[in-house]
């Protein structure tokens, strides 16, 4: 089973690690029995000298900068010609990150398959703090509030949900959604939740310049840079900025985006959703509010 890797970058790296390896140790194995010749006639009666070859391979020497990648940082926390392997969870096979490494964004970022329960509760003013919107006869998160007890059970914009106390909301559209969710136990309401259905996740690298590669305004990717990062690993205009390494920035200004970018690692991962899924999802809702009440913390993990 093929490994899976969190960017074109690690497995380009990956690759060459792996062809460096496999030849070092051919050559290793090929020069035990080569023979030591002196320019030197042995003496009378005297076997000539058997030795093993010592060679140095350096099968890629300009290795420290890949694709516009500085990859001296990455030597220095990992040793060379040894990948680091992030578990993949849910999964049997693993992910192959010689350049991420085991990046908390890619985790914090990480969209699960299957289902998952989650218990919530309303605060003292009886508000669970968030907002649905119906897409395709499906229910899906429009807006978690920051410091609510929806934020504090980690649900984020783009969940499906699928069931409330038991009931499936399938078909249901907002009103109905809001209305029986005003009529929940305030002590414990149960959500069965599909992780971000429409939305997906990019890992990139920064170059040696700090850009990753892509060009947005007001949320929505406009421009993606040639031969950049974003370029390889498959990034779309007509998409909008969900989170960046986890961190949810929907509503937030071009410039404060633009910060948490800056003050990322090296490595980026970036969650996006199709900018016509976007606006159906908030288009019920001003700007003003998002900007206001959206969850914008970093979640734990």
């Amino acid at each position: 089973m093929s490994s899976l890797y969190p960017s074109l970058e690690d497995m380009k790296v990956d690759h060459m690690q792996t062809a460096q390896q496999n030849v070092a140790q051919q050559v290793a194995a090929a020069s035990q029995c080569q023979p030591i010749v002196y320019p030197q006639a042995c003496a009378p009666g005297t076997a000539p000298a058997y030795a093993p070859v010592t060679t140095s391979v350096s099968l890629y020497p300009s290795l420290d900068n890949y694709m516009g990648l500085d990859l001296a940082l990455v030597r220095q926390t990992t040793p060379q010609n040894q990948q680091q392997v992030a578990p993949y969870a849910g999964q049997s096979q693993q992910m192959v990150a010689p350049v991420s490494g085991n990046d908390v964004g890619i985790r914090r970022a990480e969209i699960k398959s299957g289902i998952r329960e989650v218990t919530c509760c309303k605060d003292g003013n009886g508000k669970i703090g968030l907002r649905v919107r119906h897409v395709n006869k499906g229910l899906f998160i429009a807006l978690v509030h920051k410091d609510s007890p929806a934020s504090m059970a980690g649900l984020r914009f783009g969940d499906q949900i699928l069931q409330i106390d038991g009931q499936t909301v399938a078909g249901w559209d907002t009103d109905k959604a809001m209305s029986f969710l005003k009529k929940c136990n305030p002590q414990k309401i149960m959500f069965a939740i599909r992780d971000r259905p429409f939305e997906r996740i990019i890992t990139m690298q920064k170059d040696s310049s700090g850009h990753i590669g892509f060009v947005y305004k007001e949320g929505e990717i406009t421009h993606i840079v040639k031969d950049s990062s974003a370029a390889r690993n498959g990034v779309l205009t007509e998409h909008h900025l969900i989170e960046v390494n986890g961190q949810n920035v929907v509503g937030l200004k071009d410039k404060e985006t633009s910060e948490i970018f800056c003050q990322a690692p090296q490595t980026v991962t970036i969650t996006l959703m199709p900018t016509i899924l976007y606006n159906h999802i908030v288009k019920c809702m001003g700007n003003s509010l998002v900007k206001k009440l959206m969850d914008h913390s970093i979640p734990d993990f």
